[in-house]
């Protein structure tokens, strides 16, 4: 349900819709604008409708959330948009974010060079995995505990704030104790029991789609997340399985409109999984800003043919610079900045 008080309600009335809302055992999320506060009613449905909301001093209308992503959808806010801070880089504002870094952590030289490389470039939030799923039990699963400490390390370095997958709900108090911002992967964007310990943690968290997920599935995931009490999520499109097998996935562009109009959560774009191929990587991402994300992701190496995990799709240094100044450029032209 969403409460608009009036234009002139005081804030003794607004802390008194909250006070009387709260009385009945329902949970509340203030949103203020410039000239109304909306007040988010969080429970049971049923029981919401029968409350005499209006009747309360300063209440101008109660809108009830048909959709079933009720805390996700962009009418539970009153139609803006929210922010998401991640160490000291706000997402979801005017100015364009650009996350890089290694798909995986392999050792302190290499994770501290590359965060060093992606700051100078002009790279806001170093990315890197110290667990990796991997579609080989073979594969390398990255470093663990180690990783994590290493990711640590390059934030004391550059100062990037870093973000870091999470794949199973005993990681989370190790996670925490290192990263400024979860990931849930695309595997795992519907394992629902790590959804919902995520979303009992203090830490923001970026949920990516999952490889065969609709809009529906991504926005009733982060559902869970909200749920429980996390209303600092990031939604990743980073392309969906289709037919086509010349690319690694399809990046699916039309989501970034439709996620924008449909939830006040900040969108954020991977270009670098959605096709898989390090040359057209720069041009995905220069779309993905035109279309109107927020953030950029991408995966940078200072040495990607002896990177343990894809290598192929992961930038050169002087790669990733270039395509900061090509973002730069179309951010400019689509009103933003970098």
């Amino acid at each position: 349900m969403i409460i608009v008080t009036t234009p002139e309600a005081s804030e003794a009335q607004i802390a008194h819709i909250v006070e009387r809302i709260e009385e009945w055992g329902f949970k509340t999320d203030i949103s203020r604008g410039a000239m109304r506060t909306v007040i988010g009613v969080i429970g049971d449905d049923a029981a919401i409708r029968v409350k005499p909301l209006a009747a309360i001093p300063g209440v101008e209308s109660v809108t009830p959330v048909l959709k079933p992503y009720k805390l996700v959808s962009r009418e539970f806010r009153g139609g803006n948009h929210s922010h998401v801070k991640i160490g000291d880089v706000t997402i979801g504002e005017k100015e364009l974010v650009i996350m890089s870094g290694p798909c995986s952590v392999e050792s302190r030289e290499q994770i501290i060079e590359i965060a060093k490389e992606v700051q100078k470039a002009g790279g806001r939030i170093l990315r890197g995995g110290a667990f990796k799923p991997r579609t080989s039990p073979y594969a390398f699963q990255g470093l663990g505990l180690e990783g994590l400490k290493l990711l640590a390390e390059a934030r004391e370095a550059t100062g990037l704030p870093i973000i870091t997958e999470i794949m199973d709900t005993k990681q989370l108090e190790m996670v925490e104790e290192y990263a400024d911002c979860l990931q849930v992967g695309a595997r795992n964007m519907q394992n629902f029991s790590l959804l919902k310990e995520v979303g009992r943690s203090r830490l923001p968290v970026m949920l990516k789609r999952g490889m065969s997920a609709t809009i529906k599935d991504l926005l009733m995931s982060a559902e869970y997340i909200l749920a429980e009490g996390n209303f600092k999520v990031l939604l990743c499109e980073r392309g969906i399985r289709t037919f086509e097998t010349y690319t690694r996935n399809t990046l699916d562009l039309n989501a970034v409109p439709v996620l924008k109009r449909e939830t006040h959560l900040p969108v954020v774009v991977d270009p670098t999984h959605g096709i898989g191929l390090r040359e057209h990587v720069a041009t995905m991402a220069v779309a993905a800003v035109a279309a109107g994300a927020d953030a950029i992701m991408t995966e940078t190496h200072n040495s990607p043919e002896m990177a343990k995990s894809d290598g192929e799709q992961a930038l050169l240094p002087h790669e990733f610079q270039d395509l900061v100044a090509r973002v730069r450029k179309v951010a400019e032209a689509v009103g933003r900045s970098l």
